[in-house]
């Protein structure tokens, strides 16, 4: 009887741990970022820097997705245009999250590894883009995408609390707004 019930319990830690271990490996990067920033700020009672924390993650994960799209660019690309963009946003955007992630060390803030699922998602559908289509796909999400994040890092630069990622927010936009017009440019091009 012994031996019955210690097999049981033994089992049930096993499918405990299983489980725990499991659910910790679909979790993507991003979300375990965003819980240890969260367990970070708590405990140092810095719960007026989450949104600074929750901007930081979320400018890291777009920053790994320039990059990445910026390498499927030099390979998929067709025209001048698409690729001379392309190697902007590999250099610019490596250059930003180097600069990021010193500066999140310094602050203890967790930034992701890997892309989010939605990042993951928006780089399997341009990858599977035909590759006469690849050019204008790529060059109108990055129209979209830089809109997107040029409207982030002012909102951080002007409402942010911490004094660092605020001129980290403030340095970039600019850089931001340069990457939207060339965007805007080559999608013109690309229309002719």
């Amino acid at each position: 009887m012994k031996n019955a019930f210690r097999l049981l319990i033994a089992a049930a830690v096993m499918t405990t741990a299983f489980s725990c271990g499991h659910r910790a490996e679909d979790a993507s990067s991003t979300e375990i970022a965003a819980d240890s920033n969260k367990k970070e700020l708590e405990a140092k009672d810095s719960t007026e820097l989450k949104s600074d924390a929750e901007f930081a993650v979320k400018a890291a994960n777009g920053g790994l997705l320039e990059v990445q799209l910026g390498k499927l660019a030099a390979t998929k690309a067709t025209t001048a245009e698409a690729k001379q963009f392309a190697e902007m946003m590999v250099t610019d955007h490596t250059k930003a999250n180097q600069e990021l992630m010193a500066l999140a060390g310094t602050k203890t803030i967790t930034l992701p590894a890997v892309l989010d699922a939605s990042a993951q998602k928006d780089y399997d559908d341009l990858a599977k883009t035909d590759k006469k289509d690849f050019d204008k796909a790529y060059i109108d999400y990055m129209v979209k995408d830089h809109k997107e994040d040029v409207d982030e890092f002012k909102k951080e630069a002007q409402d942010g609390k911490d004094a660092e990622l605020k001129a980290f927010a403030a340095k970039t936009t600019p850089i931001l707004e340069h990457h939207l017009q060339m965007a805007q440019k080559a999608a013109d091009a690309l229309k002719k």
